[in-house]
Order: structure tokens, then sequence, then C-alpha cells
């Protein structure tokens, strides 16, 4: 079986890129999941990077994280292994940047959320749509009000809805937005160029970790409190499991409000 992601090093081993590389979807599976781990636990012996990238193939950043690993006997494994993704990239502090084309929901948006910085093309659309399944998006509950304010948060996290480029851009979600996935590469390249590979790799990671101290605490303490509501609280009542099961099943969900 191909790889689920494809992992590059630049600029003298300054700059990786993990591509998710599982078309068209690209969803964010515990496979997925489990090499991404790996690269990172990778990256705690390459000081000299100074910058973590991460990008797509195909038409779409991600889908985000398999619906299937949401049910209640294997939701605590998969919050486990994804929220560990999101304290392997605190405890690293290497810059990062997502670089998107196309649709980027759910646990994917909340992978690039993540980041330092967050580069979309014109194609882009960002959405948190858990709640259309009767379930919530646990880091970014705790990253969307922090990175562009309550109200905005709320507007994304309680209605599914998604946003265009333009919308990111506006927001103060996303740094830049591009005509295309090419301009975007070229243009970040450039960027890189100038603005990154110039400064200390360890300097970057303290100035990573100084600038987000409170923002690291916020999700170090508080992401684990979320879990615990979604596991314990949410995953019990009959809503939830039936979003879930609906769209496996593939038909209209039925709302007991409980």
């Amino acid at each position: 079986m191909a790889d689920k992601i494809l992992t590059e090093y630049f600029c003298d081993r300054q700059v990786v890129r993990i591509t998710l590389n599982a078309p068209k979807a690209n969803i964010l599976d515990a496979a997925m999941m489990s090499e991404i781990a790996a690269e990172l636990r990778a990256l705690k012996s390459e000081p000299a990077v100074k910058l973590l990238e991460f990008c797509a193939t195909g038409d779409h950043f991600s889908f985000g994280a398999s619906v299937q690993e949401h049910t209640r006997e294997q939701a605590p494994r998969m919050l486990d292994q994804f929220h560990g993704l999101f304290h392997s990239l605190i405890d690293l502090a290497i810059p990062t940047a997502a670089l998107v084309s196309g649709q980027c929901l759910g646990g994917a948006l909340e992978l690039a959320l993540m980041c330092n910085f967050l580069f979309v093309d014109e194609t882009a659309k960002l959405g948190q749509p858990e709640i259309n399944l009767a379930v919530f998006a646990p880091p970014s509950s705790l990253i969307l009000p922090l990175k562009i304010g309550q109200a905005r948060a709320d507007a994304l996290l309680l209605t599914g809805a998604s946003i265009s480029a333009a919308e990111a851009l506006a927001a103060g979600l996303a740094f830049r937005v591009f005509a295309s996935r090419e301009v975007m590469q070229q243009k970040v390249d450039e960027w890189v160029q100038k603005e990154i590979l110039p400064k200390s790799a360890s300097s970057l990671r303290f100035a990573v970790k100084a600038a987000r101290h409170l923002f690291n605490d916020a999700l170090t303490e508080r992401l684990k409190k979320v879990e615990r509501m979604y596991l314990s609280e949410l995953m019990n009542t009959h809503d939830a499991n039936e979003g879930i099961a609906s769209f496996l099943e593939r038909r209209p969900p039925i709302w007991e409000n409980r």
C-alpha cells in the first residue's frame, strides 16, 4: 500500500514538507496520523529545521478525520492519536505552515489552524462541519476563539458553514491568498527564502515558544478537558451517535434532542 504521506527535505534540510497523499479526500485516518506522528518524532533529531510545511496532493487539502473512527467505540483511540499530533507540534516548537487548496474541513482545518502560517489559494474552502453530525471539534473549539475571536469562532463552530479564501483572509485566519496552487507554492518558497531561512533555527524555536506561550498553555491545559467532555458526555447522547450512524448509513439523521 502506498504511503499516506510524503516527506521531503529542502534547503539543506532546513525546510521539511509533509504532504498528505491519499487523494481525493486525504482523510486523516489512523494510518495517516500514525505516519505523521512518526515524522514528527523524527524531527526531534533535526535541529537545523526552520520550517515544517503541510501540503496535500490532489484538488483538496483534506476532508478531515475519518468519520468511521468517530464512533463511540473508536473515538477514544482516535482523539488520543489526533490530539497527540498537537502536543508533538507544541513540543517541537518548529515554525509551521499549511498550504491549502480546495476543501479543508474538520480535523484537517484543526491541523492547519495549529500552524503558525496558513496560506491558501482561491479554491480554498475552510470549515468545521462537525456540528452537522451532532458532534464538535475539540481543538478548534479552543484555537478558533484565540485566533479570530469568539463571535467569528462561534459562526464556524455552531453552524458548520465553510468560508472562502477571501473570508478567511478578512477574518485573520489566512496569512496570504494566492491565485492558484502553483502560484502559492512559488510565492511561499520565495517568502521562506526571505523571511525564514536567514534566521537561527534554535532562536526560531524559542520565538515560537514565547509567542505561543498563552496559546500553548490553553491547549495543554484545556484540550484534555474538552476531550473528556466529548468522550464522557457527548458520546453518551443519542444524537451524537445518531449523527455518526446516519452519515455512515447515508441517510438523514433522526434527532431526539437528547
